[in-house]
C-alpha cells in the first residue's frame, strides 16, 4: 500500500494525458488550488454520480479559486467518451499505470464482495497554490462527497 499524504506534504507533480490527448501537468496550475480526485473506473454508477456531482458544482469551486482534475487508472478513448457522455467540464486524466495514484496514497488494498484485490481508492487531495496538501481524503464516498468536500473547504453553498 502506498503512503497517504496528509496537509502540508508536497503534492508529487504529475504530468498525464487528458480525454483529448493533451499533456496536463499539475506544476502548470499553479495559480489556483486543484482538486486532485481519484475515481475507480469511467462510466461506472458510483464515478459517474460523483464526476457529475463535480460537474455540477464546478463554477462554486472555480469561483472560490479552485480547478478540478479527475485521474483514473482508464484509457484516453474511454475517458474522451465518459467526458462527452456526460457533458463533463472539467479534466479527465488518464493514469494507465496507476504511477500518480501510488504517489497520491489512492492505491492500495480493497476489498470487495469478500475478495482483497490492489486497486484504485476513492481520494481526494487539494493542493495549494505553492503546491502543498491542504487537505487529503481517502476512502471516499462517491455519493454526497462533493457537498462534503465544500463544506470542507469552507465554499458557501
Amino acid at each position: 500500500m502506498s503512503q497517504r499524504l496528509a496537509a502540508g506534504d508536497s503534492a508529487p507533480d504529475f504530468t498525464l494525458k487528458d480525454a483529448h490527448g493533451s499533456d496536463v501537468t499539475l506544476s502548470s496550475l499553479r495559480e489556483s488550488r486543484v482538486v486532485v480526485y481519484f475515481y475507480p473506473a469511467a462510466a461506472t454508477p458510483g464515478c459517474t454520480t460523483e464526476a457529475c456531482d463535480f460537474r455540477d458544482n464546478l463554477a462554486s469551486l472555480a469561483g472560490a479559486g479552485y480547478k478540478v482534475l479527475g485521474i483514473s487508472p482508464d484509457p484516453v478513448r474511454k475517458l474522451a467518451a465518459f467526458a462527452d457522455q456526460e457533458s463533463l467540464n472539467f479534466p479527465l486524466l488518464s493514469d494507465e499505470d496507476h504511477a500518480v495514484a501510488e504517489a497520491y496514497g489512492a492505491w492500495g488494498e480493497k476489498k470487495n464482495y469478500g475478495k482483497t484485490y490492489e486497486g484504485l481508492i476513492r481520494s481526494t487531495v487539494v493542493v495549494d497554490a505553492e503546491g502543498k496538501v491542504s487537505l487529503a481524503q481517502y476512502n471516499v464516498r462517491a455519493t454526497g462527497h462533493v457537498a462534503k468536500l465544500r463544506r470542507d473547504l469552507g465554499i458557501d453553498q
